[in-house]
């Protein structure tokens, strides 16, 4: 179980969902769109969106950072990479940093599973306008498929005005929290070991 008062035990409904072709699956929360239906989306990354919110989760199959550098590297070495993909390399911060249970995770392959909760500042589509956003991000790391796989969710906690992703939100609507994300971390299982290979 992930600790700590930011993880909270509320859930949203969850389904299953298949990943890269039914070479893994993994639960979500029910109301989500896939990204891959509108665009295109990296072979080695599903994303889904709240249909409701900025929210998003995205797992991705990465190529393993150096095994001789440890778990704790790694993870923050994703990080780090995030933030400069996001435009946020001088401007996010990492909360918290901590490994979880191996015995907590569905995926066998995995040998070892860390979590950041950090935060970034974004700017969409190269805007001047910067979102504060939530990042929770875990790791999963396969050194028999030199593989790590990271699930990330996006979690937005201050849009900016000026922002074009600054809309009026229904009352009705049930945002994504930490819990939907820990579920995705700790139900994500590999079905078929082809996706690597081998």
């Amino acid at each position: 179980m992930l600790t700590g008062n930011h993880l909270t035990s509320f859930t949203a409904n969850m389904s299953e969902q298949q990943l890269f072709g039914g070479a893994f699956t993994v639960t979500l929360p029910e109301a989500r769109n896939d990204m891959s239906v509108v665009r295109q989306i990296p072979d080695n990354q599903e994303v889904f969106v709240h249909p409701g919110t900025d929210q998003s989760i995205i797992i991705e199959l990465m190529e393993a950072v150096d095994s001789q550098q440890p778990d704790e590297h790694a993870i923050s070495t994703h990080f780090e990479d995030l933030a400069t993909t996001n435009g946020a390399a001088g401007d996010s911060k990492i909360v918290r940093l901590e490994q979880i249970p191996i015995e907590n995770i569905s995926l066998q392959e995995a040998e070892s599973c860390w979590y950041i909760l950090g935060e970034q500042n974004i700017s969409k589509f190269n805007e001047a306008a910067k979102n504060s956003v939530e990042i929770h991000m875990g790791l999963l790391r396969v050194p028999k498929y030199t593989t790590d796989i990271l699930i990330t969710f996006n979690d937005p906690i201050n849009i900016s005005l000026d922002s074009s992703s600054h809309q009026p939100v229904a009352t009705s609507t049930v945002r994504w929290h930490s819990g939907d994300f820990r579920t995705a971390l700790t139900t994500l299982t590999l079905q078929d070991p082809g996706i690597f290979g081998v």
